[in-house]
């Protein structure tokens, strides 16, 4: 869509709101799919990303599973369509409420984390006379080269058991009866876009099941987790990630049991570009070495750039005139409410609306209502 038939459609909308590109949606989603339905593997989305109703139905009717880190996400993804023979469970700090929804719903695993969270979970299942499949998340001790704030893989991390760990988790493993171990699980972090990091991934998997094997355990499932990144720099140029070559690193460098099952968990690589920020121009404000756009949405809205440092594209939707250099901030009331510095975008004026791009992951789903602001809605491509 281009952005004047955007703008047409938009004008009316009051802002700030997510805009998002159900036609895209769509394309990434198959286009995961095709290449993941090659070699059988299963991809589960992360509801971390976007758990935004409409795009919950939409990749649940595509035959996604789901990866959730809480109660509450479990239940919005079976109420939007997922199976709970495919959910996934993660997260290091699960109550026992959330334990024990997940465990009324029957999901696929438990993602364990530490080993108190197995002995409760075999506690809480032996009270229900269930027995709860679990996966042990594993610290590969692999660098993902991104942000230290998304990079969960290294050996000291809140993050999963390391491999000193081993003999003990397998030892109590063994005493327990009302768990049953059927996964190992396997997540370095998110933004990945060197590709060389999951090959180095694969190396580490297939050491570490060689490990387990000397415990004589070999499990019918092996999850690998997430992080493939996005094109942040250039949505438009690279709307759909290269799906095939990273299935392919998989395919060709990781060994499987015999008939042992492979899963995915995707999330920002399926929604991301599929959603914008849009927000109106409030006011332009001038001073002697730059300019400032001060737009009506903010760090509450879209808190990515305030949190990590991170780029947005943002674009002049209402504007032709040449491009000039601003500084673009938000409302609120902290300095750190800024998009971008010295971004360069057609000449503004008030009243211009923006889009700030590939803000379909960790966008609307992270918003607040900070300095008491309302939270911003969704709309849809083919409903406006």
């Amino acid at each position: 869509m281009s952005n004047t038939t955007l703008a047409e459609k938009i004008k009316k909308i009051q802002t700030p709101f997510y805009f998002y590109d159900i036609e895209l949606l769509k394309k990434t989603a198959q286009a995961a799919i095709t290449e993941a339905e090659k070699y059988g593997y299963e991809i589960h989305y992360a509801l971390k990303a976007n758990s935004n109703h409409k795009i919950l139905k939409v990749l649940s009717k595509m035959g996604f599973g789901a990866d959730c880190v809480s109660a509450n996400e479990i239940i919005r993804a079976a109420e939007c369509g997922f199976s709970p023979k495919h959910i996934a469970y993660a997260g290091v700090g699960k109550t026992d409420k959330e334990i024990n929804t997940a465990l009324d719903l029957e999901i696929f695993t438990f993602n364990c984390e530490s080993l108190p969270e197995i002995e409760n979970i075999d506690k809480l299942a032996a009270k229900k006379g269930k027995i709860a499949d679990i996966a042990i998340r594993i610290n590969p001790n692999v660098d993902a080269h991104t942000h230290e704030y998304v990079t969960t893989g290294l050996e000291e991390n809140k993050f999963g058991i390391s491999e000193w760990q081993f003999n003990e988790v397998v030892e109590k493993i063994r005493l327990l009866n009302n768990i049953n171990l059927i996964c190992l699980h396997i997540h370095v972090g998110s933004q990945i876009t060197d590709m060389e990091v999951f090959k180095t991934l694969c190396k580490r998997v297939n050491e570490i099941q060689k490990t387990f094997e000397l415990f004589d355990i070999k499990l019918p499932h092996l999850n690998v987790g997430g992080g493939l990144g996005i094109d942040y720099q250039n949505p438009d140029a690279n709307s759909i990630v290269d799906f095939k070559s990273y299935f392919e690193i998989f395919s060709k460098n990781l060994n499987l049991h015999k008939g042992q099952k492979l899963h995915f968990e995707l999330g920002r690589s399926i929604v991301a570009q599929c959603g914008s920020l849009i927000t109106q121009v409030v006011y332009v404000k001038n001073g002697r070495q730059k300019s400032f756009i001060i737009t009506d949405g903010g760090m509450n809205d879209l808190i990515r750039p305030a949190l990590y440092h991170a780029y947005h594209k943002i674009e002049n939707l209402t504007s032709t005139k040449a491009e000039k250099k601003y500084d673009i901030v938000g409302p609120i009331c902290e300095s750190s409410d800024c998009f971008a510095k010295a971004e360069l975008i057609n000449e503004t004026q008030r009243g211009d609306i923006l889009a700030i791009r590939s803000a379909g992951a960790y966008g609307e789903v992270m918003a607040s209502q900070y300095n008491l602001r309302e939270l911003p809605k969704a709309y849809y491509s083919d409903e406006i």
